[in-house]
């Protein structure tokens, strides 16, 4: 048995009960087998994939709060700290009702290898609670996140750990978040990252995840004698990543046909409407079926299959798993040329092989959606620095990190002989950073 099946094998047996991170284990090292066997007795030696596969230190706690009938409530509560050789832990908290402990170290563990790949020092982390702040008021939220920010308050730190959003966790939770930290504490330091401009955020950072991951299909694109100007994109999705993708491809040229939330999608043969979108999901808070309301042209079908419209790009945006081997074949047989991951691994692994092996260009969600993860690494040197960058000066250096990176991720996999192989690179470009950075630092 190899080295990256014994480590896959030991993963499943201590970890039960977690397909979703067994599922980002085993994607990774399968990608990684040509540096691993080429390095086998230096990493046996020193234990560097056992090692790599837990985390450093999981937090699970309680989250008692009242709601507005005066009933006690509680929620579980974790973080992740999974990784910090190259810099503090930095990933989102995620507040939903799917999260457990299985999932945020699947996000956890991927968010190493993203974040390396930034070229920023910062290691990997993730976190979260089963709270839904759906249907919420702001009362039940701000004491919900005060409760989480107490408990969690005791483990995180600018030079330590440093979180952000992620699904549930906007502008107003942060805020909340912020200023119980800062009340705890008596600090106010770039803990959070998505914070208010008022009072340390970063102009960007909302766009972020959305332009990045445009930016870098537009870099494979070029790279592979494609533009992006007179595409058909189809997005899945509705919220934040969705929405600045949507925006910057229909910038850039790109004409977007098909959004979507957890209830269906609206296809709109003429070009989504995104202002129409913004006001429906970021202010009113409502349903991408009223979308189809208000547009003639536009049509809503309830549940999945928004990957059976005819497309040249996809860009999965919505959450993991969203895209199955079906709905590959779908966009195969439609003519799709491209796809690139603006969720968290939002593709399956027979999806993904299905896409690689029929032509289709994939760009993974560890280097598609890192531009999120690296606005927010922007917003704490400005803190550091106790300076704010403008719009045009953070959205320059959001595009030269994303170029960076689809150079690093293709320049690995041309190395390895695997040339045109996204995934592969991606890993291995963040996993050569994560393990000089471990061995440089010895068995800790």
């Amino acid at each position: 048995m190899s080295y990256t099946d014994e480590i896959y094998a030991r993963v499943v047996e201590q970890n039960p009960g977690e397909p979703e991170f067994h599922q980002a284990v085993k994607e990774v090292l399968d990608s990684l087998k040509l540096v691993i066997d080429a390095n086998e007795k230096e990493y046996r030696a020193m234990g560097l994939l056992e090692r790599l596969v837990e985390p450093e230190r999981i937090i699970s706690f309680r989250v008692p709060w009242v709601d507005d009938k005066g009933q006690v409530q509680v929620n579980k509560g974790y973080r992740v700290q999974f990784n910090s050789a190259i810099g503090p832990y930095k990933g989102g908290l995620r507040f939903h009702p799917s999260v457990n402990q299985g999932i945020l170290k699947f996000l956890g563990f991927e968010q190493i290898f993203k974040n390396s790949l930034t070229g920023l020092p910062i290691g990997g982390g993730k976190g979260g609670s089963n709270f839904d702040p759906k249907g919420k008021s702001d009362r039940e939220v701000m004491a919900f996140c005060q409760s989480f920010m107490t408990e969690l308050s005791k483990y995180i730190g600018a030079d330590q750990d440093v979180p952000a959003g992620d699904i549930g966790v906007g502008g107003r939770e942060i805020g909340f978040l912020y200023g119980q930290y800062k009340r705890l504490t008596g600090l106010y330091e770039g803990v959070l990252t998505g914070k208010g401009l008022n009072y340390g955020g970063s102009l960007v950072r909302t766009q972020a995840t959305g332009y990045g991951l445009v930016y870098i299909l537009d870099e494979m694109l070029t790279h592979n004698g494609q533009s992006l100007a007179g595409k058909t994109v189809v997005v899945s999705g509705s919220g934040n990543v969705a929405i600045y993708a949507v925006e910057k491809a229909q910038q850039l040229g790109a004409k977007v046909v098909a959004m979507s939330d957890s209830n269906g999608y609206v296809y709109d043969p003429e070009g989504i409407k995104l202002d129409l979108v913004k006001e429906i999901k970021e202010v009113k808070r409502g349903r991408i079926k009223e979308y189809a309301d208000q547009v003639a042209s536009a049509s809503y079908t309830d549940g999945k299959g928004v990957w059976t419209i005819a497309c040249d790009i996809a860009l999965p945006c919505a959450t993991q798993n969203e895209l199955g081997l079906e709905d590959a074949k779908a966009l195969k047989a439609n003519g799709c040329i491209a796809v690139a991951e603006g969720a968290n691994m939002p593709t399956t692994r027979e999806a993904t092989d299905y896409i690689q092996e029929n032509g289709i260009m994939f760009m993974p969600g560890k280097a598609a959606n890192a531009g999120g993860v690296a606005t927010s690494a922007l917003e704490m040197s400005q803190n550091s620095m106790r300076l704010s960058w403008s719009f045009e000066e953070v959205d320059e250096k959001l595009k030269g990190i994303m170029k960076d990176i689809y150079r690093k991720a293709a320049d690995a996999a041309e190395r390895y002989g695997v040339a045109g192989n996204y995934v592969a690179g991606a890993n291995i470009a963040g996993f050569e950073k994560v393990v000089d950075a471990m061995k440089a630092q010895g068995i800790v």
